[in-house]
């Protein structure tokens, strides 16, 4: 069991080092690559793919803690 989740936590690493590098920074980053950068919207609270990307980002994020906190108590 600690193999497999071992191997998630390796995983779910990878996905939000992705993930993160897909964020929009001062200079755009990576999200500018792939055409998901591109202005903030007036309303505030930007794009549709911007928020999806949050949504993600705080997901996994979620998931990589509690998945450290069980491979700790195995």
């Amino acid at each position: 069991m600690e193999t497999i989740l071992g191997i998630v936590q390796v995983i779910i690493s990878i996905v939000m080092i992705f993930l993160v590098l897909l964020h929009s920074g001062k200079d755009a980053g990576l999200s500018g690559a792939f055409g998901i950068g591109g202005g903030g919207s007036s309303f505030g609270g930007g794009s549709l793919v911007e928020r999806n990307l949050d949504r993600w980002t705080i997901f996994f994020a979620v998931l990589f803690v509690v998945n450290t906190i069980v491979l700790l108590k195995i």
